[in-house]
């Protein structure tokens, strides 16, 4: 089942399984936004993270002595157990909390709470990690949502670029076969605000950048107005990524990454990992902005 809330510029809609935002249109020219989900080419619109980012190495971490298989990209993604815990004209927050069954792939009493609101023409998505536990708990969590590109029949993937807030110098991380992050880099972004997209920028899967100075990231066209922007103060990596033949781009806030190539696999050494004290609450948000 989907949700949706409106206001006078932007209309969004939520389905229920995984808490997946699905749709961002505006109001005044009725343009969507977000990628259309093709199952021919990537099924998913805006899929939520958590308590992993990306692959796990040989699908299993240690903690405690014992071995838990937690899923690529964690479990809230495609979940039929996330249910609407909230809604008001402005807001729809969505929840899941630990059970049996969670327990057996991830060791932890967590509460899971994502809200989507809107203030004027942003996106609001807020988390909040809630430790029902009496000892520390671990997680990450980030956001992945796929932006239509092109936004206009005329248009070439090509036209398009992202456009950094600040200069930047940072290389991403390679991922190997297994979608571990590799030891070794590529230059990308070399004294330079920009990044163009091209057809082939994702042969090799997605870009991983760690050392960005850049909160805010804009896409944007040499032919079209309308530009996105996704502002991440609150998330340490960004990564980029589409899948080869789809017209869309995704750029997604992390708290957190996929295991290394040469990981030991221990949950609590693991890069980028989040600890939260028993009892705490942690909270996270990025938004979007969409300019017409």
């Amino acid at each position: 089942m989907n949700y949706s809330i409106e206001n006078q510029f932007l209309k969004i809609s939520v389905q229920e399984q995984g808490a997946e935002l699905c749709q961002i249109q505006s109001t005044v020219t009725g343009k969507d936004f977000l990628w259309d989900a093709d199952p021919d080419v990537w099924a998913s619109y805006a899929p939520v993270l958590f308590p992993v980012i990306g692959a796990i190495k040989d699908g299993y971490v240690n903690y405690k002595g014992k071995q838990y298989a937690v899923p690529r990209h964690g479990f809230i993604r495609n979940n039929a157990d996330v249910k609407l815990v909230d809604q008001t004209i402005g807001s729809l927050t969505f929840g899941l909390k630990f059970s049996e069954k969670t327990l057996e792939i991830y060791p932890f009493e967590f509460e899971f709470l994502i809200t989507y609101s809107l203030k004027e023409n942003r996106v609001i998505v807020h988390h909040d990690v809630i430790n029902h536990g009496t000892g520390e708990m671990l997680f990450s969590l980030g956001g992945h949502p796929a932006f239509k590109c092109p936004l206009h029949d005329d248009e070439a993937y090509e036209d398009y670029y992202l456009e950094f807030y600040a200069v930047e110098n940072d290389s991403t991380w390679l991922l190997e076969k297994n979608g571990l992050v590799g030891n070794t880099t590529r230059p990308v972004l070399e004294n330079t605000n920009v990044l163009h997209l091209n057809k082939h920028l994702f042969n090799n899967d997605a870009l991983i950048f760690k050392h960005l100075v850049s909160k805010q990231v804009s896409l944007r066209s040499t032919k079209s107005s309308q530009v996105i922007t996704l502002h991440f103060d609150d998330f340490k990596y960004l990564g980029i990524w589409a899948k080869p033949g789809g017209h869309f781009v995704c750029i997604e806030p992390w708290l957190g990454i996929a295991d290394n190539a040469d990981s030991d696999q221990n949950f609590e050494t693991k890069e980028g990992i989040l600890k939260l004290a028993a009892g705490e609450t942690f909270e996270a948000k990025f938004e979007i902005e969409i300019s017409e």
